[in-house]
């Protein structure tokens, strides 16, 4: 009895273990669109200094072209989202940190109770 309660608590581990390992990859994905994301308003605001307060600016909404009002309103607009976009990066980090801990964690708790139950068979 006791040994069936433990391989019940060492499956349900197992489980936690697999759901966290495809949460940490979930978050990976979210950090690597938003560092890209990211790359590109930086790109994007580089090729606005380059260019003139005259120079026509367009904005993609979907799938049409709309004409900014300006250098500034576009460059403000992209500084904005780029804090949000950092802000977003700063937070996945964290969540990225803490459940690779628990990760590891949990892991050497099953590694150690797979251990255990081989010896003891």
């Amino acid at each position: 009895m006791a040994e069936e309660e433990m391989s019940k608590q060492l499956q349900d581990q197992i489980n936690r273990l697999q759901q966290m390992r495809m949460q940490l990859q979930m978050i990976l994905q979210q950090r690597q669109q938003v560092e890209l994301r990211l790359k590109e308003i930086e790109e994007a605001l580089d090729e606005l200094e380059k260019t003139e307060e005259k120079t026509p600016i367009y904005k993609s909404v979907g799938a049409i072209l709309i004409k900014m009002k300006g250098k500034n309103e576009v460059t403000k607009e992209l500084k904005s989202n780029k804090e949000s976009l950092e802000l977003r990066k700063n937070s996945l980090e964290k969540q990225e940190s803490s459940t690779k801990e628990k990760l590891n964690e949990l892991q050497s708790k099953v590694q150690n109770a797979l251990s255990l139950s081989n010896t003891s068979n």
